[in-house]
């Protein structure tokens, strides 16, 4: 299965992600911040990026256009949860996210964003 890598600020969201994501026998890592997810990632880049969108530090915004610009054809999937933001989502992907997701959502719609993201990656 993938290696990936979660950044997300809020521990719960992290953790259910991950829970969901070695069910399907993923490896997983997780980041609370964007300037340690960008660390990470450069130690050794997964297969995918599951960012958030609003964190302190680095936001998922800076993490998507410094990956993008560093890494050509990296995976990254955006998430938020900020209601009135959808226009956020669609910024993330004109900076390089393959797919984006609102927050909340139940396992099955993220194991469909993760398999339709590693679908294309190939």
């Amino acid at each position: 299965m993938a290696s990936i890598l979660i950044i997300d600020d809020d521990t719960s969201i992290r953790q259910y992600v991950r829970r969901v994501l070695e069910e399907d026998g993923h490896h997983v890592r997780e980041s609370a911040n964007g300037d340690l997810g960008l660390l990470l990632y450069r130690a050794a880049p997964s297969e995918l990026v599951i960012t958030d969108l609003l964190m302190p530090e680095r936001d998922g915004m800076e993490v998507i256009l410094a990956l993008a610009k560093e890494y050509v054809g990296v995976q990254i999937i955006a998430m938020t949860g900020a209601a009135g933001e959808g226009n956020l989502l669609d910024v993330a992907t004109l900076l390089g996210a393959r797919q984006v997701i609102r927050k909340p959502f139940t396992p099955e719609e993220i194991r469909r964003v993760v398999r339709r993201t590693l679908e294309h990656s190939s």
